[in-house]
């Protein structure tokens, strides 16, 4: 399933993610703050993706899902 409009972000359900996420939804899903994640983007451990001219942060959904998985290393 694709997320789309009609289909609601939901932090349990992988298939609701869209394939690039904010800061935000990735603090939700591995129930972390949004501080942690900038943390782990600066070692890289969890490397996000920049977007726009304010270079917002945006993680694979990928990489997340690994992260699920596998468990930070």
């Amino acid at each position: 399933m694709v997320n789309n409009k009609s289909t609601p972000f939901s932090p349990s359900n992988p298939d609701t993610w869209s394939s690039l996420l904010t800061i935000e939804q990735v603090a939700q899903i591995l129930n972390v703050s949004p501080w942690t994640l900038r943390q782990w983007d600066n070692k890289k451990k969890l490397i996000a993706i920049r977007i726009g001219n304010r270079k917002d942060r945006r993680y694979k959904k990928e990489d997340v899902v690994k992260i699920l998985e596998q468990g930070m290393s």
